[in-house]
């Protein structure tokens, strides 16, 4: 794996509303999961060879100097970009020394990942917990094993993600489901989005947020179509019809698919509001710290 130099890692976001993060941290940059929708392709991120991870030099000084600078404190949020838990972490462990130094400054932190490689660090994590607000957020598109290996070839398969789910929410672990995108005239079925559901509930999961559809736009849009092709014959022509250059696709079956959804949700007492999960991941740290982590 190559090493690049930067000369920053731990930035102030512009907005809290994304599950309140206040900071946003990359360590790594690339992908190297294959997964044929990535909107971090797309040429506005301006990250060349995308499907090479790269890791940012001396990571883990640069975050100690960074976190100990800081003044305000906050949730540290991770993976929106590039997976913390890609295969070369399990080598190199850069992601667990930046844990270990959200724990150190007392930080709290957000995690994104598609890899049952955080179950590792539920240790950390936990010690995390103990002083400031942390949430595991685990894509997961389809509840399918074989649909999943075609869109997200090298990742951990959908059952693997749902015990990892499993795993944190028994270790005490805010955790939930991001599930999106969720491809139209793919997975945009009632039957997939009961199945996550209830996989979500059986496993312990505490919130899912959905977006019924997927965002296209530039060489983004190129690759999907192009992986279409190789996988799914003839549907490309479907997407060009049905949304021309629109960015945001939603699925023709969006108002069905939300209302299945929300129900669905509210029987099994799982949250997919926004700010209702961010209130329930951050509550028990108000009293005490309510101008940290506001």
């Amino acid at each position: 794996m190559e090493f690049i130099p930067a000369k920053t890692i731990v930035n102030k976001t512009k907005t809290s509303c994304w599950f309140g993060i206040n900071y946003i941290m990359n360590i790594y940059k690339g992908c190297c999961h294959g997964c044929i929708y990535c909107d971090s392709r797309s040429r506005c991120y301006q990250i060349d060879n995308f499907d090479t991870v790269r890791a940012k030099l001396d990571s883990t000084d640069m975050i100690d100097r960074e976190l100990k600078s800081k003044i305000k404190k906050g949730v540290i949020g991770t993976g929106a970009m590039s997976d913390p838990y890609n295969p070369f972490e399990k080598k190199y462990k850069l992601t667990r020394e930046a844990l270990k130094l959200i724990d150190k400054y007392r930080f709290g932190v957000a995690i994104d990942t598609k890899s049952s490689l955080i179950t590792r660090d539920i240790d950390i994590l936990k010690d995390i917990k103990d002083h400031s607000p942390t949430i595991a957020k685990i894509t997961i598109t389809t509840w399918d094993d074989k649909i999943s290996k075609i869109v997200e070839p090298y990742v951990s398969s959908s059952s693997e993600r749902f015990e990892s789910i499993r795993k944190l929410s028994e270790a005490g672990i805010y955790t939930g489901i991001l599930m999106g995108p969720m491809l139209p005239f793919i997975e945009d079925t009632k039957d997939n989005v009961m199945g996550i559901v209830n996989l979500a509930y059986e496993n312990g999961a505490n919130f899912i947020s959905t977006h019924p559809g997927l965002t296209l736009r530039d060489n983004q849009r190129e690759w999907y179509y192009n992986k279409l092709d190789e996988t799914f014959p003839n549907l490309k022509h479907k997407y060009i019809k049905t949304y021309e250059d629109r960015y945001d696709c939603l699925s023709p079956k969006y108002k069905e698919l939300m209302y299945i959804f929300k129900e669905e949700c509210a029987k099994k007492n799982i949250l997919y509001k926004m700010e209702d999960i961010i209130d329930a991941y951050k509550k028990s740290y108000e009293t005490t710290q309510i101008s940290l982590f506001d």
